[in-house]
C-alpha cells in the first residue's frame, strides 16, 4: 500500500510541476527541482516495496502505469511549449498503447510480467533488452537527463526573456542543440526497447485472447 500511495503521489506532483513551469524563472527553477524529487520518487516506491516485503505483481504493473502517466504528461507538455516536437509524444504514446496492451493481455491470460522471473520475453536477448536491469537503468537515465535538461531550456528561456545578463541567445542555442539530439537518442531508445516486446508478444495479437468479433468484446 505504502508504495502505491507513493506512485500515486508522484503522479499527482506532475500536475503541480507543470502549472509552476509556466510561472516566471524562479518557480521554473523549483519545477526543475521538483521533477528530481518526482524522478526519485520512482525509485523510492520499488525500493518500499522490497523493503516491506510488499512487491507484487499488481504492484509492479501499478507503478509502470505511474511511470507511463508521468513521462507522457512531461512530454505532451514539453510538446505544447515547443520545446520538443510534438512526434516525441506520438511516438511515446503509441508505443506505450501497443506495449502494454500486450503485457496486459499476457499478465491476465497466463500470469506473465514485464520484468522478473515471469517474465513475458522469451529469447535471452529480448529480455535483455528489455527486462534486465541494466537496460532498464539505462533508459532510465536517459529520461532523467532529457527532462531535467527540457526543463531547465524551459527556465533558461524565461531567464533571456527577463533579460538576464549571464546567458546569451547563442549559448541558449547551443543548449538547445544539445538538448535535442539527446531527446532524439531517448526516442530511438524508446523504441529499440519497445520493438522486443511487440515481437515477442505478437502471439497475442493472433489468437483467442483479443476477439475479433465486436460481440465478443
Amino acid at each position: 500500500m505504502a508504495a502505491n500511495m507513493i506512485t500515486l503521489g508522484r503522479i499527482l506532483l506532475v500536475f503541480v510541476v507543470v502549472i509552476m513551469f509556466q510561472g516566471g524563472f524562479t518557480l521554473r527553477i523549483a519545477a526543475l527541482a521538483m521533477t528530481i524529487f518526482v524522478i526519485w520518487l520512482d525509485s523510492l516506491d520499488g525500493y518500499v516495496a522490497r523493503k516491506l516485503n510488499a512487491a507484487s505483481e499488481v504492484g509492479a504493473l501499478f507503478d509502470i502505469t505511474g511511470d507511463r502517466i508521468v513521462e507522457h504528461i512531461y512530454l505532451i507538455f514539453y510538446a505544447a511549449v515547443g520545446a520538443v516536437s510534438f512526434w516525441v509524444p506520438m511516438i511515446f504514446v503509441t508505443r506505450s498503447f501497443l506495449v502494454d496492451t500486450l503485457r496486459t493481455v499476457a499478465f491476465s491470460k497466463e500470469g506473465k510480467t514485464p520484468f522478473g522471473d515471469k517474465t513475458m520475453m522469451r529469447s535471452p536477448l529480448t529480455r535483455f533488452l528489455t527486462a534486465s536491469r541494466f537496460s532498464r537503468a539505462v533508459y532510465g537515465v536517459s529520461k532523467v537527463v532529457v527532462f531535467v535538461l527540457l526543463g531547465l531550456e524551459l527556465a533558461f528561456r524565461q531567464a533571456v526573456a527577463d533579460g538576464a545578463p549571464w546567458l546569451s541567445m547563442g549559448a541558449l542555442s547551443v543548449f538547445r542543440a544539445t538538448t535535442v539530439t539527446l531527446v532524439w537518442i531517448m526516442v530511438a531508445f524508446n523504441l529499440f526497447r519497445g520493438i522486443p516486446v511487440l515481437w515477442d508478444g505478437r502471439t497475442y495479437l493472433f489468437d483467442k485472447y483479443l476477439p475479433r468479433d465486436i460481440n465478443d468484446v
